[in-house]
């Protein structure tokens, strides 16, 4: 008679299967964590009965260890990334949730390749418990997949690059880039063109169709279209480029307040009255805009929201529930420049 091969031991992966919830609400039931809910809780304590599942005392003493820090994770050109209000206004939303909480932020810039290592050692040996990530660039994007790849709660900040990530906060740039346009089109202008943002990311494509979109249910054609950066300077280059190629246009959508504000300097040089000859809409509603000259008619986005709605879903991550994802409102400003 031969021994029966030892019985292997079941996973956690596959008590949370059984109990259907993910991986992380099965460890933090597992180890007693506060702010689960109660029937996940039930459900995975039930399927721990069922399969005989026994913790490995070493992994669960290392699961308990909590390094009491989330990290907000940028993937932007360049440290002056940070001299952006938008992302002032993103991190003071952040923290205002956080202070009613014991964690730390950590900000973390990843616009290099040593950027990105140093991003991996923090998520693969737990120094932080959670992680934001913004401006995300298209499917080959490494912070995406380093951050699901890694077992650590993840949110990202506008709608992610890859299929796999269902946790976001975003809001509804195609209806509020629509907006805009609609009332450039209802102030009697007819060659309206624009400035997109980076077309390699969803915001930057979104908006531009919000704008076409405008232009079609009014019977019109996009009149110019020149890509931008998101930065004054890219602005700046991309109002210079849609002038000498479309000098008659009479109307511009930027793509946000930064990139409007160098549009806003180009006309002024060029001796071109705002509005008079030629109106402009932003997006954003950052105080650059309303301090331009003339003051910017723009796209309020509510982005110290951003920054509140990320956190609060992380937390609700890290407590071992399932949000959904969220999309917030924008509302069209109007000022001096239309």
């Amino acid at each position: 008679m031969t021994d029966e091969p030892p019985r292997r031991r079941p996973t956690l992966d596959e008590v949370a299967e059984r109990a259907g919830v993910s991986r992380t609400a099965a460890s933090r039931v597992l180890n007693n964590a506060p702010n689960v809910r109660r029937d996940k809780r039930e459900a995975v304590q039930r399927a721990i009965r069922e399969l005989g599942y026994v913790p490995n005392p070493t992994a669960r003493a290392l699961a308990t260890q909590q390094a009491g820090a989330v990290a907000l994770i940028i993937s932007g050109e360049g440290p002056e990334v940070l001299a952006d209000p938008f992302y002032g206004q993103v991190i003071a939303g952040a923290t205002t949730v956080l202070e009613e909480t014991d964690l730390h932020l950590v900000l973390c810039l990843a616009t290099s390749t040593r950027g990105q290592v140093r991003v991996k050692q923090l998520l693969h040996t737990r120094a932080v418990d959670g992680v934001m990530l913004m401006s995300l660039r298209e499917q080959d994007d490494p912070l995406a997949q380093l951050a699901l790849d890694a077992d650590v709660p993840a949110v990202f900040g506008g709608k992610p690059p890859c299929g796999r990530a269902t946790f976001y906060v975003d809001v509804d740039n195609v209806r509020g880039a629509r907006e805009g346009t609609e009332h450039l089109i209802a102030s009697g202008r007819t060659r309206i063109a624009t400035i997109t943002g980076p077309l390699d990311t969803d915001v930057g494509r979104a908006r531009r169709r919000g704008y076409r979109e405008a232009l079609t249910l009014a019977g019109l054609v996009p009149h110019a279209e020149e890509s931008g950066d998101f930065t004054e300077r890219g602005g700046l280059t991309a109002m210079e480029s849609l002038l000498a190629r479309r000098p008659d246009l009479d109307a511009v959508f930027v793509a946000n307040d930064n990139m409007a504000v160098g549009a806003l300097r180009v006309l002024h040089r060029a001796g071109r009255g705002v509005p008079a000859d030629v109106a402009v809409v932003g997006f954003d509603n950052l105080p650059a805009g309303e301090m331009s000259e003339p003051p910017l008619t723009t796209v309020h986005q509510p982005i110290r929201d951003i920054g509140r709605e990320m956190t609060r879903m992380l937390l609700a991550l890290m407590a071992g529930d399932q949000p959904s994802p969220l999309f917030l409102p924008t509302t069209l400003v109007r000022r001096e420049s239309t």
